[in-house]
């Protein structure tokens, strides 16, 4: 299972923001997260910018096209606000 990491604490952000450098950091691993190569059981993912540390994200993951496997699972707004983000690139 791969839980999708949004905490209150996490750094928020906004459409004025510049980011460029983002990872995926799993919390329950403590290292940077590549499907099948984190480590074994339950992943705690969360977006990881260089600038701003851990913030909260929509699922972004390609792998979450596909949700199976993940929670929590995407609603439909969600998935079609994925797809149409995945389709436009």
């Amino acid at each position: 299972m791969t839980l999708i990491v949004r905490d209150p604490g996490f750094y928020e952000p906004t459409d004025e923001d510049d980011c460029t450098v983002f990872s995926y950091f799993c919390q329950a691993h403590d290292r940077f997260y590549q499907r099948g190569a984190c480590g074994e059981g339950p992943h705690l993912v969360a977006l990881h910018c260089e600038e701003h540390g851990p913030e909260s994200m929509w699922p972004q993951p390609p792998e979450l096209i596909f949700p199976e496997g993940f929670e929590p699972p995407l609603n439909k707004a969600q998935l079609g606000w994925l797809q149409a983000e995945w389709d436009a690139t």
